[in-house]
């Protein structure tokens, strides 16, 4: 038999060590131990701060959730390559597309220039195809080149007709900008000559001013007639980038005309024709 005083202390050894092994398998359920070493000795791990998180069942909705992610996923990794594609401009597409209008000697000739407009939906004779040819630079009316036409529709990323048809009001929009009208009346004037002509015939230069200048120069209709009964034959540039600066400065009125001024005697022609017309 124990003393009363061994016993206390047996009862005390023994509180303690369950107290230990209740603490252990607590900790065991949180993860915070290691397994047991070769020794005995548990070697618990204690960096962790929290106790990890427990798992949540998955519910009906999470499955779905998932599923749809994974599906979308999928769609994005096939779709993204065909959508970047499709957005961006491609030289194949665009030498393809040449080649529809091109017949031989890698030129867009006047046959292959009317199926172009009829296939974006515009007249042949609209200002948007001035415009056009502007972009790509084009050197003679009527007919557009491989080089002329790979570089030009590079610059306005157009490789297709759909894509040309969505860009057509930005190419009537150019019009608007005072510099590039500027640029692009000049441009007119070497485009719709005869390249071994310096100057250009009378008929097409009313063509191309009516073109230019019919919708916005009021007094056109006068200038116009005044050249069909003109003894000119043919309209040199100088005369030519003159008739857009008397359209901008000059009143409908001509009351700011300068006789003396610097204008070619075609321009003081007309303002003396105008004005005896106007007193009859």
């Amino acid at each position: 038999m124990l003393s009363d005083a061994a016993n206390f202390q047996l009862h005390t050894h023994l509180s303690t060590l369950a107290g230990i092994h209740k603490i252990y398998h607590t900790l065991h359920r949180l993860n915070l131990t290691e397994d047991v070493g070769h020794n005995g000795h548990s070697t618990a791990c204690c960096s962790r701060a929290m106790p990890p998180r427990k798992k949540r069942k998955p519910t009906a909705g999470d499955d779905l959730s998932a599923k749809k992610s994974r599906q979308d996923s999928v769609f994005r990794k096939h779709e993204a390559p065909q959508i970047r594609e499709e957005e961006t401009f491609s030289s194949k597409r665009c030498l393809e597309w040449f080649y529809e209008y091109a017949v031989c000697d890698d030129v867009v000739g006047p046959e292959g220039m009317e199926k172009f407009c009829e296939d974006i939906g515009v007249e042949p004779e609209n200002v948007v195809m001035l415009v056009l040819a502007w972009k790509l630079d084009a050197q003679s009316m009527g007919y557009f080149t491989l080089q002329e036409w790979l570089n030009g529709m590079g610059s306005l990323q157009c490789d297709s007709t759909e894509r040309l048809r969505n860009s057509l009001d930005y190419l009537r929009s150019v019009l608007n900008n005072t510099t590039n009208f500027k640029l692009i009346y000049r441009y007119a004037f070497d485009f719709a000559r005869e390249k071994d002509q310096r100057s250009l015939d009378l008929n097409t230069a009313k063509c191309m001013l009516g073109l230019l200048l019919g919708k916005t120069w009021s007094l056109f209709p006068v200038f116009n007639q005044f050249l069909e009964q003109s003894k000119y034959k043919v309209i040199n540039k100088d005369q030519w980038c003159n008739v857009l600066e008397f359209s901008r400065t000059i009143n409908l009125d001509l009351s700011n005309y300068d006789e003396d001024g610097a204008w070619p005697v075609l321009l003081d022609e007309f303002v003396e024709w105008y004005k005896e017309k106007e007193m009859l």
